[in-house]
């Protein structure tokens, strides 16, 4: 059956189904559906959880292995299962038709897939997913109805707003969920619970330039080149020092470095998150970007951006801003290779 995300919740208290399918292409709330579901898998005594990301080159046969192995384990078992693109192809459809053959009250499988086309929505092992579990799409929050959302998540911190500072934050945000979050918990921060107003946003605004660098962090790691691009320009007029940006973009890759070892190895990438103290609003962000490299490329985004750093320090000639944009084109980018 097709479920919205809104109706989760309900869901959940009622019933657990073999097999979800979570599709949309809006990090945050995609992250927070994936959040409730887990949430009550474990509840229903699921506390294992194998991920895997079947990215180019991916061996379908290890989606059944996973399955197969389950015997080892004591705890009752969570797959899983990201796409990417979306698109299994012919082998990856037949792999997760018959995977739900599988199924049962020890097994569960959770398939995490973009907004999907008219193509792929009607396509057989979607089909086949929906029949047997429960197909989420999730979808993005409309502009017009973005103040409203802001509102509601400032509630949800213990902060009441007036409609200019509410207002404020849309416009600032330009539509990003993770942007229009990270802004309400900045405020929630600096303010504490109680009202808001046009003037405190502005203050809290004026107050956070020490923030930007994460902007351009998030913004590299969500491949949005251009708004990344336009971050580094505002940096360098502004005075930040080039190692104050490095920092907070070599600080992601090591945990990107750490994330795609844990994916080669079969490992659990959530628990390294949680291990790094990687909010649960910016793991989909990671995801994003881990799906578009290997453990190579972000070894060699390393050793990059140690280049820019010894620019940055006098250590070497050339300009460390043009590095550093270099740096973040190429987090932005999309350098992953077959396996």
């Amino acid at each position: 059956m097709k479920l919205q995300a809104n109706q989760l919740s309900s869901h959940l208290k009622s019933s657990l189904a073999p097999c979800y399918l979570v599709s949309g292409d809006e990090p945050l709330l995609v992250d927070e559906t994936l959040d409730a579901l887990r949430q009550g898998a474990r509840a229903a005594g699921f506390v294992d959880r194998d991920v895997q990301v079947a990215s180019a080159g991916f061996d379908w046969q290890q989606l059944f292995e996973s399955g197969a192995n389950l015997s080892l384990f004591s705890e009752r078992r969570i797959i899983e299962l990201r796409l990417p693109t979306g698109k299994p192809g012919v082998k990856g459809s037949k792999a997760i038709v018959d995977m739900l053959d599988q199924l049962d009250h020890e097994l569960m499988l959770i398939v995490i897939t973009p907004k999907l086309d008219r193509s792929s929505a009607n396509s057989k092992w979607v089909k086949a997913l929906a029949a047997k579990g429960v197909h989420i799409p999730v979808w993005p929050i409309d502009v017009r109805e973005l103040p409203a959302w802001i509102s509601g998540r400032l509630r949800q911190s213990g902060l009441e707003a007036d409609r200019g500072a509410v207002r404020m934050i849309a416009e600032r945000v330009e539509g990003n969920l993770l942007a229009a979050h990270q802004e309400v918990e900045k405020l929630r921060l600096i303010l504490g619970e109680g009202s808001v107003t046009a003037d405190d946003v502005s203050k809290a605004v004026a107050d956070s330039s020490r923030f930007d660098v994460f902007k351009l962090s998030d913004a590299a790691l969500s491949g949005d080149t251009k708004r990344a691009a336009r971050i580094v320009y505002g940096l360098q007029h502004e005075g930040i020092s080039e190692v104050v940006a490095l920092w907070a973009l070599t600080k992601e890759l090591r945990i990107l470095a750490e994330l795609a070892n844990a994916v080669q190895m079969r490992q659990d990438v959530g628990t390294i998150m949680k291990r790094n103290g990687v909010w649960q609003n910016r793991q989909a962000l990671l995801r994003s970007c881990l799906s578009r490299h290997s453990l190579s490329s972000i070894h060699s985004l390393l050793i990059s951006a140690a280049e820019a750093d010894a620019t940055a320090k006098g250590r070497r000639r050339g300009d460390p801003w043009q590095l550093i944009m270099n740096l973040v084109f190429g987090i932005a980018g999309t350098s992953r290779r077959a396996a």
